[in-house]
């Protein structure tokens, strides 16, 4: 029904999806868009779920409580990182 090429490729055009949220929402901390108008719901619900146990992750394991958040960029590895093995063994 599905070749795993076309499943390869959902894969890969998701993780770039999920990258380009992420980008917004980093964009969006920048600008001070509010995060209660609609965009702002669709992109910190989308990003908070892969954002937030990274965060804690860092604040708990490295004990950073600096200014800058480094859960965006980790968050963009893992992402493209889950991506990468999963069409590594779908090909």
């Amino acid at each position: 029904m599905f070749e795993t090429t076309n499943v390869a490729m959902a894969v890969h055009y998701f993780a770039r999806l999920l990258n380009f949220f992420i980008l917004v929402r980093v964009i969006f901390s920048w600008l001070r868009i509010n995060p209660y108008s609609m965009m702002g719901q669709l992109i910190y619900g989308v990003t908070e779920p892969i954002l937030g146990p990274i965060r804690t992750m860092i604040h708990q394991v490295f004990r950073y409580q600096g200014m800058i958040d480094f859960s965006p960029i980790v968050g963009i590895i893992f992402i493209n990182a889950i991506a990468n093995f999963a069409i590594s063994l779908l090909r």
